[in-house]
């Protein structure tokens, strides 16, 4: 039982950092090297919220809508002049992610804050689990599934992916390429500050979160492939149950390196990732 639940622990962790990223860089197609400071402003925006004594679940709110705010103001001021541009995108949000932990650290300090939590643990199969990573679970589960309601139910979502795979010709039958750019880089930044807020009471908030986050997300949605929700979930659902089972056996460590080695195999054996030779989908 207790291998089950850091089977899932892994796969819902996975699926909450690699989210936003699977959005930007999966549909988008931008290399968002700042997306770890995305996820450590949100983390520092609920911890500011929590302080001034909203509850949690309004930290959580309160870090999507203005980390997606913020990136829309960055989709506008930068990442609209470099949409084809790989390199010089990736060079811009380097100097983003740069500056980013430049101010923080400035403003905030070095060190990591907290916020104070009244979960605790909770008896089940003879096990102590932890009530909070079952909410983690929980939310990380709830965004993916929104997020591809979105995607394939409403108008916007139906726009978003016309634009994506054919900018073009979505222009010509009346979507404003502009607006669907920016909301969807905008949608994907939210996630990231969200995930950064419901890391808060496990990891802190520090200049330095994004760094210990952005190579899995990374490493999650390349393994992907082509198709970012479906190959976000199965990446995460892969590398989960190879970290869980085997930091179980051995210890978190092991289970990093055994991911990692599994990840440099699979691009050799599918470059195109786990969905590349899929025709459609999200």
């Amino acid at each position: 039982m207790i291998t089950l639940y850091l089977i899932v622990y892994s796969i819902s962790l996975l699926m909450l950092i690699s989210l936003g990223l699977a959005v930007i860089f999966g549909m988008m197609k931008v290399i968002n090297l700042a997306h770890g400071e995305f996820l450590m402003l949100g983390a520092y925006v609920c911890v500011l919220s929590v302080n001034l004594g909203a509850p949690l679940w309004v930290g959580f709110i309160v870090s999507f809508v203005t980390i997606g705010l913020f990136g829309i103001i960055v989709e506008r001021v930068m990442i609209r002049f470099l949409y084809g541009r790989i390199v010089d995108t990736l060079l811009a949000t380097w100097g983003l992610s740069l500056f980013l932990v430049g101010f923080v650290t400035t403003i905030f300090g070095p060190q990591a804050r907290s916020i104070p939590s009244s979960f605790g643990n909770i008896s089940f199969g003879g096990m102590n689990l932890s009530s909070y990573n079952l909410v983690l679970i929980g939310i990380s589960f709830a965004m993916v599934a929104a997020t591809w309601a979105l995607a394939r139910f409403t108008r916007f979502g139906l726009l978003v992916r016309g634009t994506m795979q054919d900018p073009t010709v979505a222009s010509t039958l009346g979507a404003n390429r502009d607006l669907i750019y920016m909301a969807t880089f905008g949608y994907g930044a939210a996630l990231a500050g969200l995930a950064g807020a419901v890391l808060v009471p496990i990891t802190g908030a520090s200049p330095s979160l994004g760094l210990f986050f952005v190579a899995k997300a990374f490493i999650n949605v390349i393994i992907g492939g082509h198709l970012p929700l479906l190959g976000t979930i199965a990446a995460s659902t892969l590398f989960g149950t190879i970290d869980g089972s085997v930091s179980y056996i051995w210890s978190s460590v092991v289970g990093e390196v055994t991911v990692l080695i599994v990840a440099v195999v699979l691009l050799r054996l599918l470059p195109l990732g786990i969905t590349g030779r899929f025709r459609s989908g999200l």
